[in-house]
């Protein structure tokens, strides 16, 4: 499967060993980074997409900073036949608020694709899934387990004045204005396991794969967000599960790191720079570390999806 990068933030091109390996494509998109970082309108998404081509997929496409996630609902556009998403992230990126085009709603966004037959959510552990940040998230999409989440691990969360599908992935204990939902964890878990008793709800033989790296803790990625759980291998375990019992039509890898930089926008500026974690992983780490650490990351991913 070929290997491109969108060049959003410089993060990929200084990774040398990962250019000289596996000569990416490479399309300059910095004069779209202050207009897409975090968020997009709707103009900025159709003229992205024209650059981007309805025809150049099936491809392992890297996006730079995590900032850039929303643009894997764009990729997912360019496919026609029934897949299924298969998202790794810190994050589950469901939220129902606007924009439209946000690196924390765009899995809302893409499920709008009738294509899009299921989207299974690994590893979060962030607060979008507490009881306060869960209430804007896309509960309506656990009906009939057309989404499952699978957070790393995670504390029981409380829904409050909404309804709450039965799922799966949940178990549910509903009240008279509040529902508890208890998460099935990764942690601790047999992987393989998880896997076998996935597998038959997978209802497509397509997949496409995202991979947020802040999934993953700082010893193996370094980004603009919070340190996620997994370990490495436990990653590339499920990856390749997953590469070898479907077809994987498409992939991306986000979650480099990139300064802020230029964003379009007084509002958008103020409100990107609130909504970043103070802490976030690559923080207390020189440029050449983040690189180093990061790039021997995406190698390992590559070797198993490439």
């Amino acid at each position: 499967m070929p290997v491109r990068v969108l060049d959003f933030d410089e993060s990929l091109v200084r990774q040398r060993e990962l250019i000289k390996r596996f000569t990416p494509v490479v399309t300059d998109l910095h004069a779209f980074a202050p207009h897409c970082r975090h968020w997009m309108d709707k103009g900025t998404a159709c003229k992205l997409k024209a650059v981007l081509g309805p025809g150049i997929k099936n491809q392992i496409t890297f996006l730079g900073s995590g900032d850039f996630h929303h643009i894997t609902s764009l990729l997912l556009e360019q496919f026609s036949e029934p897949v299924t998403l298969v998202a790794f992230d810190h994050h589950p990126d469901w939220d129902i608020m606007p924009p439209r085009y946000c690196c924390g709603s765009w899995v809302t966004q893409a499920l709008k694709l009738p294509n899009l037959k299921k989207a299974v959510l690994l590893g979060i552990a962030s607060k979008d899934i507490s009881t306060f940040g869960i209430q804007t998230g896309n509960l309506a999409a656990l009906r009939n387990n057309r989404v499952e989440i699978y957070p790393y691990k995670h504390a029981p969360t409380k829904v409050i004045l909404r309804k709450v599908p039965d799922n799966v992935a949940i178990d549910l204990k509903r009240g008279i204005f509040v529902t508890k939902i208890t998460w099935r964890e990764l942690a601790g878990c047999s992987l393989v396991d998880f896997f076998s008793q996935l597998m038959p709800r997978i209802p497509t033989k397509n997949i496409y794969i995202t991979v947020d790296k802040d999934c993953l803790s700082a010893e193996s990625a370094l980004t603009n967000w919070e340190e996620g759980c997994f370990k490495l291998d436990e990653l590339l375990l499920l990856l390749k599960m997953f590469k070898d019992k479907f077809s994987l039509i498409g992939a991306d890898i986000t979650g480099e790191y990139s300064p802020l930089g230029t964003i379009h926008g007084k509002l958008k500026s103020i409100l990107t720079r609130l909504d970043h974690p103070h802490d976030f992983s690559a923080s207390t780490h020189t440029q050449e570390e983040i690189d180093s650490i990061n790039e021997r990351t995406n190698l390992k991913i590559l070797e198993v999806l490439a």
